[in-house]
Formats: C-alpha cells, sequence, structure tokens
C-alpha cells in the first residue's frame, strides 16, 4: 500500500529488478484504491505494453500502462502482484513503514482481502507510482536520504515520516516523493543499504518528471558506521571519513542538481548522541558538516534540523519529545516538527 501525495485522474507502476539475480517473471498485478486492511476498492488490471504480464531483466525496471484510476491528493493504493513461479532474490525496500499482504496463489482480483494471512513491513519488486499530470508545471520535490527520510520508528501505517507530512502541509501543492534508504550513505555503497547517494542521486531523484527542488539529508551513517558492530546484517568495512569528504560528497550532490536546474535544500543532520554508533569523533564531524551547510551559501536553502530537534539543556542530544528512544531517530512528533522546520516558499 502506497500514499500518493499528488491526484489525478490516471497512474502508473513502476516495478524494478534492479539488484535481482535473475529476470524477474510478473505473471500480473492489480492496482485499486486502499481499503480497511488488505481490501481494496475499484480494482484495475495492469498491463505492461497492453500484455498482462512482463518479464523483467536483470539490472532495469519496468513501467506500467497508464491505468484510468482517479485518485485525491493523499490517498492511498494498493498494488497487488502475483509471481506464478519462483522469483529468486527480488530488489526489495527492507522498511517501508507500511503494511504489505501476502498470500500463496493468484489473488490479484482479491477485492476482500480475505485471503492475506501473512504480512510483512517491506516493499517487493515496486520502484514509485507516478500520478500522471498532463501539466508542463515542475511541482515535484524529493526528499532524499538516509533512514531518517525514509520514516524510521514513525509508526508502520501511519504516513507520519516527514516527507509525508510536508506533503500534507503543502496540501497536494506539491508531489512530495521520498527516496530515503535506511542506513544509506553519502560515499560508500552497501549491498543492503543501498548505493551511495553521489551514485544513486541521478537515478532516484534527477530521473523523476517535473522535477523542482530536492531535499538533502545525509552523512550521519557515514559518520557512525565506523563504530558500528560488525554482527549487523549485511556489515561492511567502512572506512572513517573526515569532515572535508563529506563535504566533497555533498558538492557533487548540488553539482548534480544545479547541471540540472533543479533546486537543492540543504538539511543539517540531527543529533545522535546516545545511540548506539556516538562517538565524540563523530560529533565533531557533525558539528562541522553542519556548520558549513548552514554557513557556505552553496545550498539553494538550509532546513535547520538539527536546531529544530536538539534538546535545549544539551544540543549534542535529540529533544526527548522528538526521540523515538534510540536517540538517532525522531519520533513521529519529531518528523512533524521537521517538516514544519522546511522554508517551503523555498520549494
Amino acid at each position: 500500500m502506497v500514499r500518493v501525495s499528488e491526484g489525478g485522474a490516471a497512474l502508473r507502476v513502476r516495478l524494478t529488478n534492479v539488484y535481482g539475480s535473475a529476470p524477474l517473471a510478473v505473471t500480473g498485478g492489480t492496482i485499486g484504491r486502499s481499503g480497511s486492511g488488505a481490501s481494496v476498492n475499484g480494482l484495475r488490471p495492469l498491463t505492461f505494453g497492453h500484455a498482462r504480464s512482463v518479464i523483467i531483466p536483470v539490472g532495469r525496471e519496468a513501467a506500467s500502462d497508464a491505468v484510468l484510476l482517479p485518485v485525491r491528493p493523499l490517498e492511498s493504493v494498493t498494488i497487488t502482484l502475483y509471481f506464478a513461479g519462483k522469483t529468486g532474490s527480488v530488489t526489495v525496500h527492507a522498511d517501508s513503514e507500511a503494511t504489505t499482504y501476502r498470500a500463496a496463489g493468484d489473488h490479484r482480483s482479491d477485492a476482500s482481502g480475505s485471503a492475506f494471512g501473512e504480512t510483512s513491513t517491506s516493499w517487493y519488486a515496486l520502484s514509485g507510482v507516478d500520478v500522471l499530470d498532463p501539466s508542463p508545471r515542475r511541482d515535484v520535490v524529493v526528499a532524499f536520504g538516509d533512514s531518517i527520510t525514509d520514516g524510521a520508528f514513525s509508526g508502520v501505517d501511519l504516513n507520519a515520516r516527514y516527507p509525508d507530512e510536508l506533503a500534507e502541509l503543502t496540501h497536494g501543492r506539491f508531489a512530495v516523493l521520498n527516496a530515503g534508504i535506511g542506513g544509506n550513505r553519502v560515499l560508500n555503497d552497501s549491498e543492503c543499504l543501498g548505493d551511495r547517494a553521489t551514485k544513486r542521486f541521478r537515478a532516484d531523484v534527477l530521473s523523476q518528471p517535473h522535477l523542482r527542488t530536492v531535499i538533502v539529508m545525509e552523512g550521519i551513517n557515514d559518520i557512525g558506521f565506523p563504530e558500528f558492530d560488525s554482527s549487523f546484517p549485511c556489515a561492511q568495512p567502512n572506512p572513517v571519513v573526515t569532515t572535508a569528504q563529506l563535504i566533497a560528497g555533498h558538492r557533487e550532490l548540488i553539482r548534480q542538481a544545479h547541471a540540472a536546474g533543479v533546486r537543492i535544500i540543504g538539511g543539517t543532520l540531527t543529533p545522535f548522541k546516545g545511540s548506539f554508533y556516538y562517538t565524540d569523533a563523530g560529533e565533531k564531524t557533525r558539528s562541522e558538516l553542519n556548520t558549513w551547510i548552514r554557513t557556505s551559501g552553496e545550498y539553494d536553502a538550509v532546513a535547520d534540523f538539527d536546531a529544530a530537534l536538539a534538546s535545549p539543556t544539551d544540543p549534542t542530544t535529540l529533544d526527548p519529545a522528538y526521540d523515538s528512544g534510540d536517540h538517532l531517530h525522531p519520533s513521529a512528533a519529531g518528523y512533524h516538527k521537521m517538516a514544519l522546520t522546511l522554508p517551503t516558499h523555498t520549494l
């Protein structure tokens, strides 16, 4: 289930096999408006080049044909995919903060959702839902970052991530896309934490149609992961990064955005003292990077998330009112505060 930020008369679904190990055979799919639980209203079949099924090669994506299904801003849609055979490794968004329902057999047309007895909080093979807009307006805003942009600990099915909150605050005036990946880093790739920000920026941000602005908040995992527990799944050696290297990475994102004629807003990194990978050295790097973001003038505008969420008594820690409990990720109240902090007039 995915909530769209803009309304429109038609939709298109994008599926991905970018990180798959074999061609992905999608037997078929449907889309409709989300009901209660796994139920769906107004089911429509998905087609790909007018065919009900599609095989997506390794490293590629596939977009469905346009589906006439009018949706309102902030309405949720449900995409149902049926795989008749084993898929092998599937490209996945691990922590979607949204329920995915699963069932054995072909239940593409099961509007009641009664067959779906298993759940997950990951999105499988889904890379995006486009609401088709025939106007030439550049009204798409992309939030780009790591688990804090992704909305970790915001609450499953609450749509309380900060990009969701921003979409609500702008009342559908902008399409707000979430390009956050948990654990993502500016300078280093990972098999399960995503390609580095400087590498994935073009595909995940600049390729979006009608793109107007990107909001960047990334770097805390570059700072923290050198101290990370090696028992963590998919842990990989990660060199200690310097402030200068992180600034160079951010400058590369700014360069790519400006070359594409896109406005770019820099978000300061929020406090992380007390979290599992905090160190005094890491705090020094975070503070230096934040100072550069605030004062260099290289970003077109600044969203000072750090100042907004910091404790009034200790600026190196999250305000308890905005702390999810792990001293790294904001709570739902913290994500709401982040959205309020964004200078919407600069979008």
